[in-house]
């Protein structure tokens, strides 16, 4: 069966503009007046900052052989993220703690946090999200283990519902050694947790 020819006078929207006027419509049914210059072009910047927010910036992810001493820990404190919870479409912010037991490779220390920007900037969950970046991890460096601690504000539980402004969710996921070696776990949790 054969695709529909199109007819070249009729140029596909912008999906951006299309999402626009959906976004002018939902704050309509709100009972928002659109008419006045302060909410006008209000749909168009929604629209295109939920489009920054959720979109993964690209990277090349930089890596060197190591000159660690076999079994020595790999600690990147203190990333700031910003991701959008999936559920209510609200942001969530906080701090990435990721850490590594390098066997041969180790990664350019400021891919660490693109890793983490990168898993981020989309529609996520916490739990998913700390998981992602450790498999990140895991895949493209092949350590002899690898552990993510992740503690967020979640707006959508301090700015609606209950309104516990200032509660934080902390997330973990832990890989190799990092898991099954309890004093490599230990130091990698107090090393991770001192940060906070």
């Amino acid at each position: 069966m054969s695709s529909p020819t199109m007819n070249p006078l009729l140029a596909p929207s912008d999906p951006l503009e299309e999402g626009a006027d959906l976004a002018a419509r939902m704050l309509a049914v709100l009972g928002f007046d659109l008419s006045g210059p302060e909410l006008s072009a209000t749909p168009g910047r929604m629209v295109r900052a939920l489009k920054e927010m959720t979109t993964p910036p690209a990277f090349t992810a930089t890596d060197f052989e190591t000159t660690a001493e076999p079994g020595q820990l790999v600690l990147v404190r203190d990333i700031r993220f910003v991701s959008v919870c999936e559920h209510h479409v609200l942001p969530f912010t906080g701090l990435a703690h990721i850490g590594y037991v390098p066997r041969k490779r180790i990664l350019g220390l400021s891919k660490v946090a693109r890793v983490v920007h990168h898993c981020a900037r989309r529609l996520q969950v916490q739990e998913r999200l700390t998981a992602q970046i450790a498999d990140w991890m895991v895949e493209h460096l092949d350590p002899a283990g690898a552990a993510v601690l992740l503690s967020a504000e979640h707006t959508c539980m301090t700015l609606r519902g209950v309104g516990a402004a200032g509660s934080r969710t902390t997330t973990s996921a832990l890989r190799g050694v990092l898991l099954d070696d309890p004093a490599a776990r230990a130091e990698f949790m107090t090393l991770a947790v001192s940060a906070q």
